[in-house]
């Protein structure tokens, strides 16, 4: 679904910091860091990830998933 290296370049994209990432997906903090430092797929309950990616999704990023159509090949985010 979304990786760490995902999250965190979303992240730095929408040029927010850990903190205000857990504010606007209604998450904690440690879960937020928890996710980030994940070297695969982000583990975690369906609704945390589902409010993690709607986050996201509403504030402008589209998640790249492992063989979409990308010019790179692999997983990756970009705005929308």
């Amino acid at each position: 679904m979304i990786t760490g290296p995902q999250m965190r370049a979303a992240r730095a994209l929408l040029g927010l910091d850990q903190r205000q990432l857990a504010k606007v997906s209604g998450l904690s903090l440690p879960t937020i860091q928890r996710m980030e430092s994940s070297d695969g797929v982000v583990r975690g309950n369906v609704d945390s990830l589902m409010k993690l990616v709607e986050a996201l999704d509403a504030n402008g990023i589209e998640l790249i998933g492992e063989g979409a159509a990308s010019t790179g090949g692999g997983r990756g985010v970009r705005l929308k």
